[in-house]
């Protein structure tokens, strides 16, 4: 599951992190500092280009929601990807994951709808959840305002992966939107700690256990143990799920809780697309461009949109 140590490339990556002394983010107390802290470490870089980019705001449970669509240059409507950023429920934006939603719209033929939703500690549970799965029904319900063709995936990465991964749950329990597929990018999916790699990797690969600390207690401390919306692995079942892929990196701390998911979707009758990066950390999917830029993330990406290509049989 964990090579014998990360690729060079991301020994380089976090040699550079220790150099720069910005982790854990945990350490500056302070969700608008940590915030300024992320952005700057971002590289600059436009990505590929596509037919076109637009923000606009969707109404949302608390005021409107900045959604950002990404349309790619393809013929006629085309399937629709809802993308939730990572970051801890408490960093991350539209800004943060520019690069990935426009690498995976390009390589999949997909319109992808990136989601800004509220964030903690200012907003803890369940706004961010309600606020995604707000962005699920208003795409499904106006796919050809996004240029969609009505087919529908959810895909999200970390934080993302527990929101996309806790749509998927709502809407199948409420007969809510109907998913076609869901892309869970390293996803959280529970607070409990007692896992292996939660112990081999929480400390010196980049995600670190005072930030898993921080950012749980800042988003969860609302939350019931026991609530399926928040710990997706909880849930009382996991059948008749849309189909998933799941990616899990060696160097995570929360990669067992990933394979977990998988082999529970699995267990359950999902089809399960599971792709490994033994030599990879938390937060390779979104390192693509500047000192940070990982074959593996390109590899990851291109191993989604090829997944989502033949599910919608593009």
């Amino acid at each position: 599951m964990r090579a014998d140590e990360p690729h060079p490339d991301v020994q380089q990556i976090l040699a550079a992190v220790e150099a720069a002394d910005t982790q854990p983010l945990a350490k500056y107390g302070d969700a608008d500092v940590a915030r300024e802290v992320s952005a700057r470490m971002r590289a600059d870089a436009d990505g590929p280009d596509l037919a076109s980019v637009e923000n606009r705001t969707v109404p949302g449970p608390d005021g409107d929601i900045e959604i950002r669509i990404y349309s790619p240059e393809t013929e006629g409507p085309v399937p629709t990807v809802a993308y939730f950023h990572g970051g801890g429920w408490v960093i991350g934006d539209l800004e943060s994951h520019d690069l990935v939603c426009r690498h995976l719209a390009r390589e999949s033929g997909c319109v992808v709808v990136a989601t800004h939703y509220r964030r903690a500690p200012e907003h803890p549970y369940p706004a961010a959840f309600e606020d995604s799965y707000a962005v699920l029904e208003w795409v499904a319900a106006n796919a050809d305002a996004v240029g969609g063709d009505g087919r529908l995936a959810v895909a999200g990465d970390s934080a993302g992966g527990n929101l996309a991964a806790a749509a998927t749950l709502r809407a199948r329990d409420e007969d809510g939107p109907d998913i076609d597929y869901q892309l869970l990018v390293y996803p959280s999916v529970t607070q409990t700690t007692d896992w292996e790699s939660r112990e081999q990797n929480k400390e010196g690969y980049y995600l670190t256990e005072p930030d898993m600390e921080w950012f749980g207690e800042s988003y969860f401390h609302t939350a019931d143990d026991d609530d399926p919306y928040a710990h997706p692995l909880h849930a009382d079942s996991h059948a008749d799920l849309p189909p998933a892929t799941v990616i899990t990196a060696g160097f995570d701390p929360i990669r067992d809780e990933g394979i977990a998911y998988a082999e529970t979707l699995e267990d359950a009758g999902v089809a399960v697309e599971h792709h490994h990066y033994p030599e990879m950390i938390h937060g390779f999917y979104t390192m693509l461009a500047g000192q940070a830029n990982l074959a593996a993330g390109h590899d990851a990406i291109e191993k989604s949109a090829a997944d989502l290509r033949a599910a919608f049989e593009l």
